[in-house]
């Protein structure tokens, strides 16, 4: 497994997680786990970890995982304020992995807020976080939401492709999974596929479309890195889940990807393992995230090949549903 990947994280304190503690991933790694149970969260806390690298990238990713949960409530607001508040609620932050420690503390002295960032071994002070600031993203850490990139993040991303001379093989991969795409371009600036002859902007052809795009197009850009996909499954039909998860696993090791990916179906799970048991050449695993009754702390387990099979098979309402 590659030196990058990261193997092992210890969640400080980050949104809901609190002294948590999880190790042995792999290079795809699927996480599940009930509704609110912290799936997305956790993906947040590895590529805010992975970002800082110095202060224009961790201040990106702490304002990026903000604004792609809430950039509709925060239309038509100053930049300079939403920058702020983005940051400011990862107050306290600190994680630590394999590939690196990262903290975030904000303090206010005599008025004035001085905001403590450590990272890659250092720590730094700054007391305004706005005036002059360049927010930096690493592009081979890529994060997909949950209904997949906008316009301008899949053109951006279509242009790695470009680069690779590799279009063709991306219109050979959409065919594949859907029959009807004949081609996908890059038309006045917005993404489109050619179906039954006609060009149609991708907003036009229903979530799955839009989110296995944004899968596809996204490994040529993180190269040798990290890709976050949220809900894997978004508008997918469970007849294709296969075809998404052996689309997934070639493309991870054709460009050394590590891959954390989030689902709440029981299917999309079962898909995973039936691709696991056939793809022997990658390492994978599942994980579920769930929650002490005792001590009201979340906790991960991670269930290797044979077990998440035996779970599935036999526990009937399974608890990763």
């Amino acid at each position: 497994m590659s030196n990058h990947f990261i193997q092992k994280i210890e969640i400080d304190t980050f949104k809901c997680f609190t002294k948590f503690k999880a190790d042995n991933f792999k290079q795809v790694n699927l996480i599940g786990g009930k509704n609110n149970i912290g799936k997305t969260a956790f993906m947040e806390a590895c590529f805010i970890n992975l970002h800082a690298q110095d202060t224009a990238t961790f201040l990106y990713a702490m304002h990026g995982i903000k604004y792609m949960r809430e950039n509709l409530n925060f239309l038509g607001q100053k930049e300079s304020a939403t920058l702020l508040a983005f940051i400011e609620q990862c107050n306290q932050l600190l994680i630590k992995s394999n590939i690196n420690t990262s903290s975030f503390q904000v303090q206010e002295k005599e008025g004035i807020k001085e905001y403590t960032l450590e990272f890659k071994g250092k720590k730094t002070n700054i007391t305004n976080v706005v005036s002059g600031l360049t927010l930096n993203k690493i592009h081979s850490i890529q994060f997909i939401d949950n209904f997949g990139l906008s316009n301008n993040e899949i053109a951006d991303n279509y242009s790695y492709v470009q680069k690779n001379d590799s279009e063709s093989k991306l219109n050979e991969i959409l065919n594949n999974f859907d029959p009807s795409i004949e081609f996908f371009k890059i038309i006045n600036e917005k993404p489109q596929c050619k179906v039954n002859g006609k060009y149609l902007e991708i907003t036009e052809l229903g979530d799955g479309t839009r989110h296995l795009v944004s899968i596809i197009t996204s490994f040529f850009v993180a190269e040798n890195g990290y890709l976050f996909i949220d809900e894997i499954d978004n508008g997918i039909h469970y007849s294709q889940l296969d075809d998404i998860w052996n689309i997934i696993f070639s493309l991870a090791k054709k460009f050394n990807v590590q891959i954390f990916s989030t689902t709440h179906s029981k299917e999309c799970i079962e898909s995973f393992n039936r691709i696991q048991k056939k793809d022997n050449d990658i390492q994978s695993a599942y994980f579920e995230l769930a929650k002490n009754i005792k001590t009201d702390k979340i906790f991960m387990r991670d269930l290797d090949i044979d077990q998440l099979g035996y779970e599935l098979t036999h526990l009937g309402s399974y608890r990763g549903e």
